[in-house]
């Protein structure tokens, strides 16, 4: 699949004077038929390897595909620390406006896990948005709060704490958990007004199915649910990646290459 598809290393300006590291992922047979955005989850990065065979088979169906890493992760630059959910999704209204720079045209939202429900609010902003796609998803921000639990007290106390997310050391303050748990996704995606696909395994340890559920049960029709049966959270089995980008392609074409929304 890597042969069929040409990447480049691009940057993002967040709009805040930092740039966000990016990559930009296209068919290497032909001129992209439509445009993707692809979020990745909490903590994690552009690079994450199951991401990474999403956007490539994603840009095997045709797509050209930007995925980057959120303010102060991966090779971007800022502080983890100064960012909350509010910015993430400030970060990919800045990569849908660089994606529309690249390949002009309507555009999918692809995220995973937190990254999910940073597209969602993103979409809200974006006309390009024509359709979205969550996999593993929450269905409130503030589900991934339990994450900082070692820091919580601290945070209360102090207003920022060091966590460990992931076996990985974070500096976290309090904004972050505040801005988190005064997000309201439901409102958000009952608004959303696009094709909405959400991809959850039954077996989701990290993010349980209920959170699909809640999801769907807030979306409005045309909505969609596919479980990904034997997955895990990171889609860490290569197989479940790539048929996670294959499916979103072939759905996402319905509206983005037939004119349907």
């Amino acid at each position: 699949m890597a042969e069929a598809i040409a990447s480049r290393a691009i940057t993002v300006d967040n709009g805040r004077g930092e740039r966000l590291a990016a990559r930009l992922d296209v068919p290497a047979d032909g001129a992209p038929r439509a445009s993707a955005l692809l979020a990745h989850c909490f903590t994690c990065s552009k690079d994450l390897k199951a991401l990474r065979s999403v956007a490539h088979a994603l840009a095997a169906e045709g797509f050209a595909v930007l995925r980057l890493d959120f303010t102060g992760l991966g090779a971007s630059e800022g502080a983890f620390e100064a960012t909350t959910f509010s910015t993430n999704v400030a970060d990919l209204v800045a990569g849908a406006r660089c994606l529309r720079e690249e390949v002009p045209g309507p555009q999918v939202f692809v995220g995973h896990s937190l990254g999910g429900a940073a597209v969602l609010a993103a979409a809200l902003v974006c006309p390009d948005a024509r359709a979205v796609a969550t996999v593993g998803a929450p269905s409130a921000p503030a589900h991934v709060v339990h994450l900082l639990e070692g820091g919580l007290e601290a945070l209360e106390r102090d207003g920022r704490a060091q966590v460990a997310i992931g076996g990985r050391p974070f500096t976290v303050r309090r904004e972050l958990v505040d801005d988190l748990r005064a997000a309201r996704l439901p409102a958000a995606v009952a608004d959303l007004g696009r094709p909405l696909l959400i991809l959850h395994a039954p077996s989701d340890r990290t993010v349980g199915i209920d959170e699909a559920r809640r999801l769907f049960e807030a979306a409005r029709h045309p909505k969609s649910f596919v479980a990904l049966d034997g997955a895990d959270h990171l889609l860490s089995d290569p197989r479940d990646a790539a048929y996670v980008g294959r499916l979103v392609a072939a759905w996402a074409s319905r509206y983005v290459l037939d004119g349907r929304t």
